[in-house]
C-alpha cells in the first residue's frame, strides 16, 4: 500500500486497528514509535546496483493498555514526517516486533482493518542465477527427500 492510499483508508474508519494476516490483532494500545524514508542501496547477485525507498513506520506497544491512536493522531504523525518524506508517495513497510525478532510487513486494508502483509524475499537476478524458474521459490524444507530408505519398515538397518 503507498502512502496515499494509506491515508485515504485513515480517512474512512473511526478505529485504527491492525491485524496479522493470521487475523491475530495488534493490541489495540500501539504506538507508532517512529515514521520515516528509507533508502535501500545494495548490489544483487547479477552484479545490478539497486535503490529501493519505502516508508517505513514501527509499531509497538507497551504495558500502557489505555493507550489508543485515532485515524486523526496517525495523520499527525504522518504529517510532522512530512520533511523527511517530501511528496513521495511510496509503498509502506511496517515494522512489528515478533518472539524474537522484529518482523518487516506490507500493509493491506480490508473491512476497516489494517493488515500486515508477509513481505518475502527473491532473486532480483533470474536470469543469472541458472535456476528454473519452476523451482525459484520452495517452500522451507521442501528441499528435503520426500522419503527415506531409513523408515521402520524398509529394513535398511
Amino acid at each position: 500500500m503507498k502512502l496515499s492510499e494509506f491515508k485515504n483508508h485513515l480517512s474512512t474508519i473511526t478505529d485504527f486497528q491492525i491485524t496479522l494476516t493470521d487475523g491475530q490483532a495488534v493490541p489495540a494500545h500501539f504506538h507508532i514509535t517512529e515514521m520515516g524514508l528509507l533508502t535501500k542501496n545494495y548490489i544483487d547477485c547479477g552484479n545490478t546496483i539497486r535503490e529501493e525507498q519505502f516508508i517505513s513506520f514501527q509499531v509497538w506497544f507497551a504495558e500502557d493498555v489505555d493507550h489508543r491512536l485515532a485515524p486523526a493522531k496517525v495523520l499527525t504523525i504522518i504529517n510532522a514526517a512530512l520533511p523527511l518524506i517530501g511528496e513521495r508517495d511510496l509503498e509502506l513497510e511496517v515494522e512489528y516486533q515478533m518472539e524474537t525478532t522484529i518482523g518487516k510487513f506490507g500493509l493491506e486494508f480490508d473491512n476497516g482493518f489494517f493488515i500486515l502483509t508477509p513481505k518475502e524475499t527473491t532473486c532480483l537476478a533470474q536470469d543469472h542465477c541458472g535456476i528454473p524458474a519452476d523451482k525459484m521459490k520452495v517452500p522451507l524444507g521442501a528441499w528435503k527427500a520426500k522419503t527415506s530408505c531409513c523408515t521402520p519398515d524398509s529394513n535398511c538397518c
